[in-house]
């Protein structure tokens, strides 16, 4: 038996190391258990891995162009091995940066597969299989492994994994999800895209702009259904424009595998069902807690729809057991899981904290045009009964992204029209993903629409089309 840990996580990825870290920070003795490696799926299989794929998408797309920016027009060619080769690199990069953290903060790594027999005690087994499905890596050599492990408290950290469709359940060669898509061996000439969200909607971007033909296929009725409509529809009408193909409030109701290829049965949900024929499709209709296998539900630990109901704080209300991250419900993202990791570990340790306002988490999309929101749609806004300002401003009014060729965007915000709160942002166009930032701040010191109105952005700047959006709100924009 192992001596005692004070905080032992269970997941290794954002939320997980993180928290195992703020503990060590807090002078707590921590431990972090995983199967596989560090960094969870973001690091290895998601976030990370996709956004260097992406940026070989963009400066892909940049050469095809080069003669709107008076260069020498190219032919580009890529080796998709030697693409497929960075990404992993960079991934690999990382995981090992989030192991010597995690060594300088004194916090223990322990490889397997763990489950909570009883409070206050991990048993933790060799791992059966990867993530992927496959043999399991093996742990570094010397490392702590299967065993018995003590711990005052316990922190679920188990993330989330593709969710699968009856009957149209990935194989990992014809059907693939994100894992499969990210290491393709060949590039795909076609590619049926199920599901619009932003992982669906990345993809159809990446393989699109590398030349394959691009269909989605999302069974609501407008592409990024957690995205405000307007912003929805502005990214339709680019995807379109790009070549992509986009059928909603459609389903895939079958697939008949081919030697090399797929048929899809589209329903079109007017009554009519078409067939479509691709290389490959991507299944992208979200994903499912890792709830499985850890012991919670036989220790009287609850579970909501799937996830484990918590109270904004980690807590189970089962002594000594807190979950984070994506098994404690949506918004399924990295820097949720970190910031609710933190909450959580500083509860245990008795400072003042209060539970993660997740109205106040950001969302990004990092396709061509990026898409970044915060807070309530201009749909949800309304549906509070509350009396509303909202304010736009077009890209095309902006002289860095004119000077960027990057002239179609929008910024929209919206106001409580009487307290003048920031009720939401939402943004579409150049570099957007590292703007939404500015608007997140303002939420969150309760910044009001005079303090935006008299703040004084740089010029020029693309920052400027959120100052621009706010006086349009109060009927003060000066450039459009």
């Amino acid at each position: 038996m192992a001596d005692t840990y004070d905080i032992l996580v269970i997941g290794a990825g954002p939320g997980g190391y993180v928290t195992a870290i703020r503990a060590a920070q807090l002078g707590l003795k921590a431990a972090v258990v995983d199967r596989e490696h560090l960094g969870g799926i973001c690091l290895n299989w998601g976030c990370i891995p996709t956004k260097a794929l992406l940026r070989t998408a963009d400066i892909y797309h940049g050469m095809v162009h080069a003669e709107a920016y008076g260069l020498q027009p190219v032919t580009p060619s890529f080796d998709i091995g030697k693409v497929v080769g960075r990404s992993r690199g960079v991934s690999s990069q990382l995981s090992s940066g989030v192991g010597f953290l995690l060594k300088k903060n004194k916090v223990d790594v322990i490889w397997g597969e763990a489950t909570i027999t009883k409070a206050g005690e991990v048993a933790v087994k060799p791992a059966a299989k990867s993530a992927l499905g496959r043999p399991p890596v093996p742990a570094p050599k010397g490392a702590l492994g299967a065993g018995s492990y003590r711990a005052k408290n316990i922190i679920v950290a188990t993330g989330a994994r593709p969710r699968a469709l009856p009957g149209l359940e990935p194989d990992g060669k014809l059907i693939w999800t994100y894992y499969e898509a990210m290491v393709p061996a060949a590039m795909p000439k076609s590619l049926l895209v199920m599901g619009s969200g932003a992982i669906g909607v990345e993809f159809a971007y990446f393989y699109r702009t590398m030349g394959a033909e691009v269909t989605i296929v999302e069974v609501l009725p407008q592409i990024l259904p957690v995205e405000d409509a307007e912003i929805a529809a502005h990214a339709r009408k680019r995807f379109e424009k790009m070549g992509i193909t986009i059928l909603t409030g459609a389903k895939v109701t079958g697939v008949e595998k081919g030697a090399d290829s797929i048929t899809a049965t589209i329903d079109d949900g007017k009554g009519g069902t078409s067939t479509i024929t691709a290389d490959r499709m991507i299944s992208a209709v979200g994903v499912v807690p890792n709830t499985e296998g850890l012991g919670l539900e036989a220790l009287g630990v609850k579970l909501e729809r799937g996830f484990v109901a918590t109270d904004g704080k980690g807590g189970t209300g089962v002594a000594g057991i807190y979950c984070i991250g994506d098994i404690a419900g949506p918004p399924m993202l990295a820097h949720k899981a970190e910031h609710e990791g933190v909450i959580c570990v500083e509860t245990i340790h008795g400072l003042h904290t209060h539970a993660l306002d997740r109205a106040m988490i950001p969302g990004c999309t990092y396709c061509n045009p990026q898409i970044a929101s915060v807070g309530l749609t201009e749909a949800k806004a309304k549906d509070t009964g509350r009396e509303i300002r909202v304010g736009r401003f077009n890209f095309a009014g902006n002289g860095k992204a004119i000077a960027l060729g990057e002239p179609e965007g929008l910024v929209k915000t919206i106001f409580d029209a009487r307290t003048g709160q920031l009720l939401g942002a939402h943004m579409i166009g150049a570099e957007v993903t590292e703007l939404i930032q500015g608007f997140v701040v303002a939420m969150n010191c309760e910044t009001t629409e005079e303090e935006l109105i008299h703040a004084v952005f740089p010029h020029p700047t693309l920052s400027e089309t959120m100052h621009e959006s706010v006086l349009d709100a109060y009927g003060r924009v000066i450039h459009m």
